[in-house]
């Protein structure tokens, strides 16, 4: 989208340029704010890969003047012979006798910018030259202009095969080449595979083996997307080919040595499939429409623990094993199915509605076609939002972002002013940066327009136009030149010609009236900080439906942001550029680089901060009559508490992140250790974990060693964490708080006409007799025997976290219970809370929690079954190296989840 071409003729008057930016914002919101994957089709049998494919052509059919694109991705490049006479066809075959002229249509944009876009590409032929004294080379296939200026070329020097491939470190004419030594062409039929991926690995391969291997440094960015592509010749003419070729391909991606070797397994001839749906690489067909239906409508009353009639329809087993009255699920038989039976007489769900038809089909055809299950267990918190991954959102940069971003890129602190003109971000789904919650209202827009104006103004404009030109003058080729080399700077990647020409109406309109080239490049900074490409994390997402690898520069920004969450720094915006960041080694040798770097740590005292929904403490308002000597200031103490332990633990003693549940520290300023009651003296002052006191009164945390306190240490035993439960210490919140963010387990809403106002305590009887009775009743207790147990080891912490052996009506109170770890049914009994601490510290269970939370937080959405086969590699990945933090977000960045991305079909693939 273009942001700024309505503004430059307005630049002059700042309160039109936010007016015009605003509509300019409010549109690109309401049209992209998110986006729908299409599967792609599969025209190919199982014999050859097609994966990737971006051109195919197998010389079948005899139309005159003619060779068709058969890949079925994009609109096809197809090739016209100029010169019939000079070739001859057969089936599956064309032989070039003379100069046949064999050129595209049209230029191959769509294999130039699918293959600029994944940064790899494989050329693949089927060919049998004519003899082996053709040099040059002569081309066999060339994307080109003419023979100097070209973006990839397959080539026979007499007997060696030669590849020409344009990148960023080469010519315009892909030199230095890459060939095969000599002897390798010769004039019998040949398999020849050209591959080159982003790391800038070039390997050829003859009939199924590497023959070649070589290095093509830098990025493929400066691809020419007019270049047409050819057969047998150059498009100029004079480098000819002659031979018979039998199958032609190319890819957007790197074939693997086991694809390439398939590829020739598969032979010369060219097999076509019927046109099929392809499903979403990961989960099948069972874990993306039949278990989501299950783990909806049928495990309330049907899992481990409930069982209703002995049918447990989440584990697989059990499941085939069927309950009191037989076999639930007979394979190829739904009609004899009870299962299927008790769902089409809408006897099942019990006291809910019934399926719905297409719900019902879904579950009769799965049975019909033999019942697959692919799941070991399934997990109703992976169908909470959704089974697939189709929904992907623009991002909004946070406030946070924002203000870490501005510094990053200019080196102008914008804090303060940012935070009190910027709404505040609003938690969805636990965490402030949720793609889908980051909306822009008009308040935005103009926070965002006064901020730019601040931003520029505190900059010293004349170096900081030294940073990107010597020139000041006025013309278009000097200005254009200075906006393109800041524009990529600001805008975190290459800008369009189009954006070149709209940015640099801005400065025409400055010198019009006599302005200086510094007050031109204020106003065009001023216009690109109110782009959406600066204000949004935006990428390129159009595709063919499949999964493309992210391009350089949104793997920076993912990368950034995900370990800053700022826009890259000069050396990984360099990285980018130099096409560093996709070789593997040198990408993690970055992650590791930003991993000890500050910025890192201030992430990550934003996501406990997030995650724990600390910033609403300050909202704590407890009862005056109940509570009278609590002191308002404390609830910034438990806050701090929290993030400087987190940043104790899990940031700079990088423990694992599960230690954050049974740690034997805490930290306290001296008011708040007299609340907690603290049977021990601090350890050593250590430094408060924001850059103020923690209270005006500069009293400072305080460590505390509880090794002697068994009562505490944790996170489940701080205020921030306790005073969820309210002034009566509610188990029913506390008890949700551990079985949503620690066991991720999912129970629904209570109905409407359920009173949820807490129940106090009275002489006799405690919180946790009430939970006992809301358990044992029938109504209730299907539900809250899931949770309210997991907080009775909380029960002697009162509503602001202070430990008492009896509550205010003198009620003894207890701190054993049990856990029920969600998909199992066996409890877990605890005599105290540090046992209850050690339980979930140990739990496989909590670990994968702990990934998923910070995955989450990383992503900046919400985790659904597709991602699932991704965070176990995750989580086995970092549980490897530790299970701390930063082996955490390190395995995050080099997963697919970063690296690739699912990309919407574009219109021409249409």
């Amino acid at each position: 989208m273009n942001s700024i071409q309505p503004i430059m003729n307005l630049v002059i008057d700042r309160k039109q340029i936010v007016a015009t930016s605003a509509a300019i914002l409010l549109a690109f919101v309401a049209c992209d704010s998110h986006a729908q994957e299409t599967a792609a089709t599969d025209r190919f049998g199982s014999d050859r890969v097609s994966k990737g494919i971006v051109a195919l052509y197998d010389f079948n059919g005899q139309e005159e003047g003619w060779i068709r694109d058969r890949s079925g991705f994009g609109s096809p490049v197809d090739l016209r012979i100029g010169n019939r006479d000079a070739i001859r066809r057969e089936a599956g075959k064309l032989i070039i006798r003379g100069n046949a002229k064999i050129v595209s249509n049209k230029p191959a944009q769509k294999i130039s910018s699918a293959v600029v876009r994944s940064g790899e590409i494989t050329v693949e032929a089927w060919l049998q030259p004519a003899n082996t004294t053709q040099d040059g080379p002569a081309r066999v296939l060339s994307l080109s202009s003419d023979s100097t200026h070209r973006n990839v070329t397959l080539g026979q020097d007499k007997t060696k095969w030669d590849v020409r491939l344009r990148s960023s470190s080469t010519s315009d004419n892909g030199i230095p080449s890459i060939s095969t030594k000599e002897r390798v062409a010769n004039t019998e039929l040949a398999h020849v595979a050209c591959t080159r991926d982003r790391a800038g690995n070039v390997k050829i391969y003859v009939n199924g083996e590497q023959v070649t291997a070589g290095k093509t440094k830098g990025n493929l960015q400066n691809w020419n997307k007019t270049f047409r592509l050819t057969f047998g010749d150059e498009v100029s003419g004079g480098r000819q080919w002659r031979g018979t070729m039998h199958l032609v391909a190319i890819f957007n991606r790197a074939l693997s040595v086991k694809e390439v070797e398939q590829n020739f397994a598969a032979g010369e001839e060219f097999k076509a499939a019927p046109v099929a749906r392809r499903e979403l690489a990961g989960p099948d067909h069972f874990a993306l429409h039949v278990a989501p239906i299950l783990a909806d409508r049928c495990s309330e009353c049907h899992d481990a623990l409930s069982s209703d009639g002995g049918l447990d329809l989440t584990h697989k087993q059990a499941a085939f094993a069927g309950g009191d009255s037989g076999a639930a699920i007979l394979p190829g038989k739904a009609q004899d199915s009870l299962l299927i039976q008790s769902i089409l007489s809408d006897d099942m769900p019990h006291d809910r509605p019934p399926l719905l038809p297409a719900e019902k089909k879904i579950l009769v055809d799965w049975v019909n076609s033999g019942a697959k299950w692919s799941l070991r267990y399934v997990d109703p918190v992976l169908f909470v939002h959704g089974s697939g991954s189709s929904e992907r959102y623009v991002r909004r940069l946070t406030v946070n972002e924002y203000i870490a971003t501005v510094r990053t890129t200019l080196g102008v602190d914008i804090e303060i002013e940012a935070r009190a003109i910027l709404p505040k971000d609003l938690r969805a789904d636990g965490f402030a940066n949720t793609a889908y919650n980051l909306n822009v209202d008009l308040k935005h827009i103009e926070a965002y327009g006064m901020l730019a104006e601040q931003v520029v103004a505190k900059l010293d404009m004349a170096a900081f136009v030294r940073r990107f030109t010597k020139k000041r003058k006025f013309t278009d080729n000097d200005v254009g030149a200075f906006i393109e080399s800041m524009g990529q700077w600001i805008l975190r990647g290459p800008i369009s010609e189009n954006e070149v020409i709209a940015y640099r109406g801005i400065s025409t309109t400055l010198a019009s009236s006599s302005g200086s080239f510094e007050e031109a490049a204020g106003l065009i900074l001023q216009a690109m900080l109110q782009s959406p490409r600066f204000l949004y994390r935006l990428e390129n997402q159009r595709g063919d439906g499949t999964a493309w690898p992210a391009n350089e520069y949104e793997l920076a920004s993912r990368v950034s942001y995900i370990l800053w969450g700022s826009s890259p720094d000069k050396e990984l915006f360099e990285a980018a550029k130099d096409g560093d960041l996709f070789d593997p080694s040198k990408l993690e040798q970055q992650v590791d680089r930003m991993l000890r770097d500050r910025r890192a740590t201030e992430r990550g005292k934003q996501f406990v901060a997030q995650w724990l929904n600390l910033d609403s403490l300050a909202n704590l308002n407890p009862n005056k009559e109940r509570f009278p000597n609590w002191d308002p200031a404390l609830a910034e103490d438990m806050r701090q508490e929290t993030i400087a332990f987190f940043e104790h633990v899990a940031l700079k003693h990088n423990r694992p992140m599960s230690e954050v549940l049974n740690a034997q520290i805490t930290f306290a300023t001296p008011s708040l250790a007299k609340h907690y009651k603290l049977q021990v003296k601090p350890s050593s002052k250590v430094a408060s974990a924001t850059s103020t006191p923690v209270r005006q009164t500069g009293q400072s945390l305080m460590i505390y060693d509880l090794t002697e306190d068994p009562a505490r240490g944790g996170l489940l035993t701080q205020g921030s964490v306790l005073t969820i439960g309210g002034d009566e210490a509610s188990m029913v919140t506390r008890g949700l708080f551990v079985l949503h963010d620690l066991l991720r387990g999912v129970v629904k809403d209570p109905p409407p006409c359920v009173d949820t106002t807490p129940v106090p305590s009275e002489p006799g009887l405690t919180q946790r007799m009430i939970a006992t009775q809301r358990i044992k009743n029938e109504a209730c207790g299907g539900c809250h025997a899931r949770f309210e147990p997991l907080a009775f080891g909380l029960e002697k912490f009162d509503g602001l976290g202070a430990f008492h052996a009896r509550d205010e009506h003198g009620n003894a109170l207890r701190e054993d219970g049990d856990i029920l770890i969600p998909g199992t049914a066996k409890k877990i009994d605890y005599p105290s809370v540090s046992k209850l601490m050690d339980e979930l510290e140990a739990s496989p269970r909590v670990r994968e929690s702990l990934t998923w939370k910070v995955t989450q937080f990383a992503m900046g959405r919400p985790l659904t079954v597709a991602d699932a086969g991704s965070l176990d590699k995750i989580h086995k990945s970092a549980q490897a190296a530790g299970g701390s933090y930063r082996s955490l977000m390190k395995a995050i960045v080099l997963s697919d989840l970063v690296q690739l991305t699912w990309t919407e079909r574009s219109e021409d693939v249409r």
